[in-house]
């Protein structure tokens, strides 16, 4: 079995129909979505109807929670920019999404953050500000109640692979749409990749267990800042084009 997972997406279409074609490509058996899909200023909607469209297993993550229940007067500028622009289909889809899903007789496991909630980073810990990598002891922890042997999570943004001493295996795909950001959950934090490349992953069973391979895929990074642009989000604009929040 091959499975490709996408995460974190947060309504950028053009890295999301790259990272598609990619995935195309490599001839997998089943891409599943692990959630915060349209949050952002890009296109939230379209996004929605694209992945509606193709049916892949998905699950919600804490900005579909937030963009579902929260007060608009509160909320952010990139759930508020989903909240205004998404119809009722794309908020009927939302709310029908899990929270978290078992597959293949529960052997693959998906949740957005940890099992247990869509805010705590399942394989960093936020340290003065940081996400720095959990030590085993605290993810084997964050794990306990899940007997799966491959478990697929996003939230953070930072592809990464930990295995534990279960045998059980933990794969981030890193994000679809937005390589760096500063962010409030599960507390102020900043993250920046790098590079504007879409990221997601490949999980492959074997005799041997599970293979993990990690991609980046260029797409047209400059049309998706253009529209941040007239969005006026600048912090957008910059993170697109570069994976860095400040230039």
């Amino acid at each position: 079995m091959r499975i490709a997972a996408v995460s974190d997406i947060h309504g950028n279409l053009f890295a999301l129909d790259a990272v598609l074609a990619d995935i195309e490509r490599r001839g997998v058996d089943l891409t599943v979505n692990l959630g915060d899909i349209v949050s952002g200023p890009l296109l939230p909607r379209e996004t929605a109807e694209r992945l509606m469209a193709l049916g892949l297993p998905t699950i919600r993550g804490n900005h579909e929670r937030q963009v579902l229940t929260m007060d608009p007067a509160r909320m952010g500028l990139s759930d508020r920019h989903a909240f205004d622009t998404l119809g009722d289909r794309e908020c009927r889809w939302m709310e029908a999404l899990p929270c978290v899903l078992s597959l293949d007789g529960g052997a693959v496991f998906l949740c957005h953050a940890t099992p247990g909630n869509d805010v705590d980073c399942y394989l960093e810990d936020l340290v003065e500000r940081e996400l720095r990598p959990a030590p085993l002891e605290r993810i084997e922890e964050r794990t306990r109640g899940c007997a799966a042997s491959l478990i697929l999570c996003g939230h953070s943004h930072i592809p990464k692979l930990v295995h534990l001493s279960t045998g059980q295996v933990i794969v981030n795909p890193g994000s679809v749409g937005i390589q760096a950001y500063e962010g409030h959950d599960p507390g102020p934090h900043r993250v920046e990749m790098g590079a504007p490349h879409a990221r997601y992953a490949v999980a492959e069973r074997s005799a041997s267990g599970w293979a993990v391979e990690f991609f980046a895929v260029a797409y047209d990074w400059d049309a998706a800042a253009r529209l941040a642009e007239q969005r006026d989000r600048p912090a957008w604009v910059r993170a697109l084009r570069t994976g860095f929040v400040t230039c």
